[in-house]
């Protein structure tokens, strides 16, 4: 028992950085779950910025359908006063 415990600490003492670390802790840039890792952290990225983009569309789709909107009312009411003026 005794004999385990002294293997156990000195495995754990001097050589635990290269026991306990998986290739991805470790820094091992050449795996493929390296690869993996970046590739999912860009397709989140891209996923992130479509969502995003999208919610910029729709706010610019409001903002000139507004304007539109805006400037009929405008035309609208600028036809009925010019109306009304030459009535008089």
């Amino acid at each position: 028992m005794r004999r385990a415990v002294t293997t156990a600490v000195a495995v754990m003492i001097f050589g635990s950085s290269t026991v306990l670390a998986c290739p991805v802790c470790f820094g091992a840039e050449e795996t493929s779950m390296v690869d993996g890792a970046k590739l999912g952290v860009l397709v989140m990225l891209a996923i992130t910025l479509a969502v995003q983009g999208g919610f910029v569309g729709f706010f610019f789709y409001l903002r000139k359908r507004a304007k539109r909107i805006a400037d009929m009312e405008l035309d609208t009411e600028w036809s009925e006063l010019q109306g009304a003026s030459r009535k008089s």
